[in-house]
């Protein structure tokens, strides 16, 4: 969000000049009126007697007195009731008749011998004068003010990190525009700090607090547009840092090609995506697996106008597939999709496909007539509030859902299938990460499935990670919009963390752990360190350019609220269900888990249960059910249920012992297989 430039802080003394209560600037002109007086006696003294004449040792106990009448006076006549802008005819008229006022009440007191030899003369004069300065002070003030403000409206004091070519072209550029003033470069090269450019001086990037606050900087541009991603992230941090609570804006040059042409202009600065940061660096995928099952195959992605499985698709035609199906339900949603990829890559073959992911005759028919090699399987229902109130509607699309789709993969001759599933599947709080963690039972148990002979089997794996930055319901794109509408950014609770990858990055992992799948992995996405989503907020709003307000910073502008966790809602997510660790592979961003698993027997059995409980609607006993399937699930039986599910649950419901003692009676222990 850019923003135009800012007035002065609230802390010098010009702007809390201009802002003070009427009162306080009452009593700054008194004072200003009180101190002029000697001065106005001492120079009508000296224009009586034609040359610098002070006022005798008597005269001198005449000032009080001429002091207290001017004060009455001028209070009598309403000088103090007008303010600098209120300079007009009626203060004129107030000047004039504080002035005459004033004149006759000192020469009464001259008359009646309470003064020490004033002339009458000297009285006159000083009165004259006492009405110029009336005039020409407030005049003046005004004016100066006025131009002071106005200067400091119009300009922005403008300092640049780093002080290579890139900056000095951002330099140059701002030479010419008058809204700008130039104080200087930070840079953390040795040979550069101390030095002037263009005359402008270079400092050392540590020193920005003190050059900040010194000069009154209120705008950054890092130019260094070749630093790694971290590199910038810490530059940013630095100067947030040494702001403080100063309403300083930050922008950055993204890219280098129109540095190395020379041709830099301000058009080319962007304010800063919090995205950008938060990313790390990137690491160029490997070919190898990046093609593996990819490269002149067909290839089918479900969910292909989701925010994953829409960048799966953008990636994926990198890798140059002889055919890509697009398969999601939502008609807008693919006609987008489809559409941008057609522009992206106008030789690519696109089949775009509305459908279900429950339709698994459909998908099949679908998967032949293609000739589908490969399969990723992204559809699914994420946002956890929303499939907290509609638990049959999450359970059924992502667990069911993947039955399905996996079924007919197997059926018409698919090679490679790869799931996308979520960290919210280990030890879920939710019924949506309940839901994707029996996703992934159901690709572990058919890949423990023995091959039919004659047939080379589907190769099942799954690939799990956090959370991606900017897709839909991401609390980026929520906060960005709140941080424009004046705020309050809302958030659940103070403590609550999260891991955060790109989209394109984490698409690209995802097709490469595919290509290292043999059958039955889950594989890990190395996540990096996990962001608490407070600090998130604040540096949104400081990279706006604007400030928190808070009980100790009240004049700051946005608020962040916190409105308690929601229904299944986790402090921090995790990776791994079980203790035993993790695999290294061929790529050092994924990793390789080893979990325990059900029978193919006893995924079936589970989803017979669930579809009959779906048939009376039956809310509790599906947690029930999930509590009993699920290693780690923790229901939140009061969650609201939108679905329109019983108040209570049905007569022929079957309790928890009972379905247990079943399950303990139908499978054995053997039955839950390590991978």
């Amino acid at each position: 969000m850019s923003k135009s430039p800012k007035p002065a802080p609230k802390s010098d003394w010009l702007s809390w000049l201009h802002q003070a209560p009427r009162r306080a600037k009452q009593i700054v002109l008194l004072l200003i009126d009180i101190a002029m007086l000697p001065l106005l006696f001492t120079l009508a003294l000296s224009v009586r007697m034609g040359e610098l004449d002070l006022p005798s040792k008597a005269q001198m106990l005449d000032i009080p007195l001429m002091i207290a009448l001017m004060i009455i006076c001028a209070l009598f006549t309403r000088v103090y009731s007008a303010v600098v802008r209120a300079f007009d005819e009626h203060y004129l008229q107030s000047a004039l008749f504080a002035s005459v006022a004033w004149v006759m009440l000192l020469w009464i007191a001259a008359s009646a011998d309470i003064t020490h030899t004033l002339p009458r003369s000297v009285i006159i004069i000083t009165g004259a004068l006492l009405m110029l300065h009336f005039w020409v002070s407030r005049a003046l003030i005004r004016a100066v003010l006025y131009l002071l403000l106005k200067r400091r409206e119009q300009h922005t004091n403008l300092a640049v990190f780093g002080a290579g070519q890139a900056g000095r072209q951002i330099m140059a550029a701002a030479a010419g525009m008058a809204q700008y003033r130039l104080t200087g470069f930070f840079d953390d090269d040795p040979e550069l700090i101390g030095t002037r450019i263009n005359g402008l001086p270079v400092w050392s990037g540590r020193q920005a607090q003190r050059y900040i606050e010194r000069l009154d900087i209120d705008e950054v541009i890092v130019a260094m547009p070749s630093v790694s991603r971290s590199r910038r992230r810490d530059i940013v941090d630095s100067l947030q840092k040494a702001a403080g609570e100063r309403d300083i804006h930050i922008r950055m040059l993204p890219g280098l090609d129109r540095v190395m042409s020379g041709d830099i202009s301000l058009n080319d600065v962007q304010d800063i995506d919090i995205l950008d940061l938060l990313g790390r660096d990137a690491m160029p995928p490997d070919l190898a697996l990046f093609r593996h099952h990819v490269a002149d195959r067909t290839v089918l992605v479900t969910g292909a106008a989701g925010s994953i499985g829409s960048e799966l698709c953008r990636q994926l035609l990198t890798a140059t597939p002889s055919t890509l199906v697009l398969f999601d339900h939502s008609e807008f949603g693919l006609y987008n999709i489809e559409r941008e990829l057609r522009a992206s890559f106008p030789d690519a073959t696109l089949v775009p496909v509305l459908g279900s992911v429950m339709d698994q005759a459909r998908l099949e028919r679908l998967m032949r007539h293609h000739h589908v090699e490969t399969v990723y399987h992204a559809a699914a229902y994420k946002h956890v509030p929303l499939v907290e109130a509609n638990p049959f509607e999450g359970v059924i699309n992502n667990s069911l859902g993947t039955y399905h789709t996996a079924i007919a993969a197997c059926d018409a001759g698919v090679e490679t299938f790869v799931l996308v599933s979520t960290d919210k599947a280990v030890r879920p709080t939710n019924v949506m990460g309940a839901s994707k963690r029996l996703s992934e039972l159901v690709l572990q148990a058919l890949a423990a499935e023995p091959i039919e002979p004659g047939t080379l089997g589907t190769c099942y794996a799954m690939v799990r990670f956090g959370n991606v930055l900017g897709s839909s319901g991401s609390v980026v794109p929520l906060f960005r919009k709140q941080i424009s509408q004046g705020g309050p950014i809302t958030l659940t609770h103070p403590d609550i963390t999260r891991y955060f990858m790109t989209i394109p990055e984490a698409a690209q992992l995802v097709i490469q752990a595919g290509g290292m799948a043999k059958g039955g992995e889950v594989f890990l996405l190395e996540m990096g360190a996990s962001v608490r989503i407070l600090d998130l907020a604040r540096q949104m709003i400081r990279l706006s350019g604007l400030s928190e307000r808070t009980a100790s910073f009240p004049d700051g502008d946005i608020e962040v609220v916190f409105t308690g966790l929601r229904p299944g809602e986790k402090l921090y997510e995790e990776l791994l269900i079980s203790d035993e660790g993790v695999e290294n592979t061929d790529h050092p961003l994924i990793y390789k888990a080893h979990e325990r698993f059900y029978s193919l027997a006893r995924i079936e059995a589970l989803f017979a249960e669930i579809e009959e409980l779906a048939l009376k609607r039956d809310t509790i006993g599906l947690k029930q059910l999930l509590l009993l399937s699920i290693q780690g699930y923790k229901p939140d039986f009061a969650a609201e249920d939108h679905s329109g599910c019983l108040d209570d649950r049905p007569e022929d419901a079957m309790s928890i012992a009972a379905f247990e003692a079943e399950l303990d009676q139908l499978y054995d222990d053997s039955q839950v297989t390590p991978v």
